[in-house]
């Protein structure tokens, strides 16, 4: 059920965005700021929900793989190193959507 409703959102803002902007468009010189803002807060919001989930995941699969052998800590910790790293290339992203 969440995922029906985060694609429904996401469906959502990829019609909304483009027809928000273009009605900003036609009232203003402006537009290409708004839709920057708008691109870089989607970067950042959707690679921080995807990586909150992947370490979510890949953290209760090490925690349950490590209760049963703790030498597992060295080899499930570059997983999660791994998926926090989606928000930080969102984060770039961003960054290079605004200043470029």
């Amino acid at each position: 059920m969440k995922r029906k409703i985060f694609f429904v959102c996401a469906l959502l803002c990829c019609v909304l965005i483009p027809a928000l902007a273009q009605e900003h468009a036609e009232g203003q010189e402006t537009s290409s700021n708004s839709v920057k803002y708008i691109a870089a807060a989607l970067a950042v919001g959707l690679s921080c929900i995807a990586g909150g989930i992947a370490v979510g995941r890949i953290g209760s699969a090490a925690m349950g793989a490590m209760s049963e052998n703790p030498d597992l800590f060295g080899k499930a910790l570059p997983y999660a190193g791994l998926a926090e790293g989606i928000c930080l290339w969102g984060f770039l992203v961003a960054l290079l959507i605004l200043f470029l």
